[in-house]
Formats: structure tokens, sequence, C-alpha cells
């Protein structure tokens, strides 16, 4: 599933080819018809991200709530578009661009009042103006529940995904079995602090990247990593491979439904030696 990086670098892209213009609105596939008869040649007047859920606003007060789920997929490019498949659940065009979606989880015409109720549900986002984080803190600091998992609930922050969960903790040195209420006020300013560093940097680049330059194939004089996820990264998805750290072989288990992957040296649990 898309990380909110992914997303907030969607509504940007969204907002570069179609905000202030008045794209013809289609849904091949059907299953957004109605919707899309309603909004075409009508002005995309805003777009937004909160955590993993994209809304594109048409008009004042018309929105479109798009969540890609496990499946989704976006792709933008120029006009003249090409015919459309039947896999296509939304498209936009205009004189310069068009953009196909397929395979998402949710793609709903929704009131400002269902926005709202989608919002008040989520945790703060890293990569939003308002978000608080020291909301999120009460949550953390009141449970019982690993820090893995609750970097992975979409109440308590939102948009933060596996791979972000996995480095963040990481580079930190924190052991991701150790209970939200034993995490520090401290560690988590500075954990917060990172995640919005970190993701500000996977909107630029469309891709994660959580090495520190110190610790880049470049400086390292190591292979760069070969996978479909692509960027440089410490622990996720390197289960058995050696710590770029410390040379321990990295570790893998499941958590909350996922894979959670962190070295047992380089975040060992509190009070061990």
């Amino acid at each position: 599933m898309p990380e909110g990086h992914t997303i907030h670098r969607l509504a940007q892209d969204y907002a570069d080819c179609f905000q202030n213009t008045a794209p013809a609105v289609s849904s091949p596939q059907g299953k957004f018809s109605d919707a899309a008869d309603l909004l075409t040649g009508t002005p995309l007047t805003a777009t937004e991200a909160h955590g993993k859920h994209l809304f594109l606003r048409f008009r004042e007060d018309h929105w479109v709530h798009i969540h890609l789920g496990l499946f989704g997929k976006v792709t933008f490019g120029p006009t003249p578009a090409p015919p459309p498949t039947d896999t296509v659940r939304l498209r936009l065009a205009n004189d310069t661009a068009y953009t196909d979606l397929r395979g998402p989880t949710a793609c709903a015409l929704i009131t400002p009042a269902e926005k709202q109720a989608i919002h008040d549900r989520l945790g703060p986002d890293p990569l939003r103006e308002d978000a608080d984080p020291a909301a999120a803190y009460r949550r953390v600091s009141r449970s019982r529940t690993t820090i893995a998992a609750l970097l992975m609930d979409q109440k308590v922050i939102a948009g933060v995904g596996n791979v972000y969960r996995a480095e963040v903790l990481f580079r930190h040195r924190i052991d991701p079995y150790r209970p939200g209420r034993d995490i520090t006020p401290a560690e988590w300013d500075t954990v917060w602090a990172d995640l919005v560093a970190l993701m500000r940097e996977g909107v630029r680049h469309n891709r994660i990247d959580t090495v520190r330059p110190e610790h880049t194939p470049e400086a390292m004089g190591r292979p760069p990593r070969v996978d479909d996820h692509g960027g440089e990264v410490y622990v996720y998805r390197r289960a058995n491979q050696p710590c770029h750290l410390c040379g321990t072989g990295i570790r893998t288990a499941d958590l909350a439904a996922r894979n959670l992957f962190w070295c047992p040296a380089c975040q060992k649990p509190s009070g061990s030696v």
C-alpha cells in the first residue's frame, strides 16, 4: 500500500496538471459514471491529502475521495490520451494532460461533512501544516501497544506505513516492541521531526530514502540496493542481511499483520546490555 508521501505527491501532480482547469471527467469502468457526469467540464479547484487519503475538489464543495488501498494505481500522461481500458475507474483529461485511476479501494463523490468525518478519524499527518504531534503523543503515551504497531495505526498518526515505521525506529535505536507508554517526550519529538523530514524528501523525490549521507553506497563502498521498492534503507526488506552499522543480521517478524524489520543489536530493548 502506498505510504503518505506518495499520496501527497499525487495531490501535487493532480494540481499541477488540472487545477484551475475544467477537465473532462469519465469512468470507463462505469463504477463512477454518475459522479463523472456531474463533474465533467467543471473546475478542479483544490487537491489535498491526509495520510493515505486523497481529495480532489470540484467547484466549491464537490469532493472526490480516493484511497488507493493495496491495488490502486494512478498514471499520468500528455494528451492526446490513448483510448481508456475498461479497468479505468476515473479519468481526468484536459488540453495538455490526462490521468487514469485503476483499482482503488475507494473512489467516491462526498460532501464536505463526509470529508470532515474522514479527517476526524485520522491522526495527525507529518506532511500537513495543521498536524499536531502532541495529539499523537497523547495516544502513544497512554498505550501498552508496541510503538511499531502504534506507528502503523492511522488513528494515531496518518500516512506512516511499513517502510517509514521500520526505518524511523532504526534511525533512533528504538526497540520496535517497546510499549508506547515507555516512549519519552524527547524521543517522540525526535521521531516526529525525523518523519517530517524523511517524508518531505519522499514527496520531493517520489521514493523513500532513509540512510544518512555517511551510510550511502558511495560513502560505504557497498553495492546499491536492488529492490522493486527502490530507495536506500537500513532494515526494510533486508531480513538476514548485515546491518549497515554493526553487521548483525537484520531480523523480521509478523506484527499487526505486517512484516516488521529491525536490527537486534542496534535496537536493543530498554535495560538490556
